[in-house]
């Protein structure tokens, strides 16, 4: 080996030694803690947010810089937005000797994310009008968060979630702030997301697993699984924010799910058994909730087979008329079609008086609920349902953009196709109007009984046909 090979090999070896004693002298006798008040105001600067560390800041060199940041709040709006138990941010140190500074990653432990959305439509992580700057450019290796916990409220429709025990592991995120407007333009990404439950007012989801990709405005939520009603779903959500306004895309189906489960925040009694299958897919676009309700298309299907009512025994009951005067078809509808009409009545219409005052149990031999949705509006195309004796069939439209019933109607049917007994429900949601129910004919005794034995004979059997859709009548 040469002595100027050996001398420039000695040489960078001392340097490297040199750096090593400084990295480690600048981590034991350095107070980062001095700096805090710096970096919260130039983070809150860059973000347009409050940013502050309310534990203890630290700094390591090995292998690369690393900065800890413990007990982490961000506030905007006066809401919090985020918090953390910790946050690690991965610094490029070459970076720092050209003056620039690079984030590799940055990694939290039991962060807090909760989004809500304002009664004037604006949501706490949006700037002020004292800070609208351009969005910082962001390219990031690797984004990750464990043991996490994610909020959504909207005070305006009073609806939200609370998603548990997240895990995030997103890559490749890249963020202009130079191009287009709006975030979702400017964000690519690549992520996969782990929910443990994830909680409305009134159900839970178990096991959410989804991946998304997204580039340049267009997004894919694709597979999204999870466990509903101890059934198991799947489908694909596609976002399209490269218009001035967003498109979706959803498929979705459930598999199996326990109607009990279903019904259990309805109903506290065990009101039903069995399973069914519900698939969706819509098209709509909106800025919204309203608009997407709007211009919401596509098809909703619910089915079942071999369902038991607990309760009520509904052969006895279509068989004596006379107790239909108390006992009303849109009940049956309303919970036996628990697709788009079961969620509707329900929330307006007292659906629980199908259990009073009788004892016993019904089989539901088959459910069919398809319904075609335009412009907001699901139209009934096959709903029926049929027990070991009877079938009930609806007609008729829901209006989900005025929330209102659009002349539906519930009948009992014969073989033919043909309503016995009929009743309409009409008006709001809220505070619907259910008419009394109404036979085209109701024969007893047994002259009568005769007469229309004799009348058959000479009738051609023509009526009008009120369903003819795919659920068979009983044999």
């Amino acid at each position: 080996m040469s002595k100027s090979l050996k001398a420039i090999i000695f040489t960078v070896g001392a340097l490297i030694g040199l750096l090593v004693l400084a990295a480690i002298a600048l981590f034991l006798f350095l107070d980062a803690n001095a700096y805090k008040p710096r970096l919260e105001a130039a983070v809150s600067g860059m973000m347009g947010m409050e940013f502050r560390v309310g534990g203890h800041l630290g700094i390591g060199f090995f292998p690369n810089l690393l900065v800890t940041l413990k007990d982490v709040h961000i506030r905007n709006r006066g809401t919090e937005v985020v918090t953390a138990r910790e946050a690690r941010i991965g610094i490029d140190f070459l970076t720092l000797l050209h003056k620039g500074v690079r984030i590799e990653k940055i990694v939290l432990e039991h962060p807090t994310i909760s989004i809500e959305k304002a009664r004037d439509g604006t949501f706490n992580y949006e700037k002020t009008e004292k800070v609208q700057r351009p969005l910082t450019n962001l390219n990031l290796a690797k984004v990750s968060f464990s043991d996490g916990t994610f909020r959504y409220a909207d005070k305006q429709t009073g609806w939200g979630f609370e998603a548990g025990d997240c895990s995030l592991d997103v890559s490749r995120l890249q963020l202009s702030g130079r191009e287009r407007p709006g975030i979702m333009n400017q964000l690519s990404l690549a992520a996969d997301v782990v929910c443990g439950t994830v909680r409305t007012e009134d159900h839970t989801a178990s096991d959410v697993k989804f991946s998304v990709v997204g580039q340049r405005g267009g997004f894919e939520l694709k597979p999204l699984t999870m466990r509903v009603f101890s059934g198991q779903g799947s489908g694909s959500i596609r976002g399209d924010f490269t218009g001035a306004v967003p498109q979706y895309r959803v498929r979705y189906s459930l598999s199996q799910f326990h109607i009990d489960e279903f019904l259990k925040p309805l109903s506290p009694q065990n009101v039903a058994e069995g399973s069914m299958d519900f698939s969706a897919n819509l098209s709509m676009q909106g800025k919204n909730m309203n608009e997407l309700r709007q211009t919401a298309a596509g098809h909703i299907s619910l089915r079942g087979k071999n369902l038991i009512l607990n309760g009520r025994d509904l052969d006895r009951e279509f068989a004596r008329f006379e107790s239909s005067q108390t006992f009303n078809l849109v009940d049956v509808g309303a919970f036996f079609f628990a697709g788009p009409v079961g969620l509707a009545v329900t929330k307006g219409y007292n659906f629980a008086s199908i259990f009073q005052g009788s004892e016993g149990r019904s089989e539901i031999r088959t459910v069919v609920s398809d319904w075609k949705v335009e412009r907001g509006v699901a139209q009934a195309q096959d709903v029926a349902m049929a027990t070991n004796e009877n079938r009930v069939a609806l007609q008729g439209g829901l209006d989900f953009v005025n929330k209102r019933f659009n002349d539906v109607t519930v009948a009992l049917i014969d073989a033919k196709g043909c309503a016995k007994v009929r009743q309409k429900i009409r008006g709001t949601f809220q505070k619907p109007l259910v008419e009394k129910p109404s036979a085209l004919k109701s024969l007893t005794g047994p002259v009568l009984k005769l007469l229309k034995r004799v009348g058959s004979l000479f009738s051609s059997g023509a009526c009008e046909v009120f369903y003819a859709g795919s659920v068979a009548a009983p044999k």
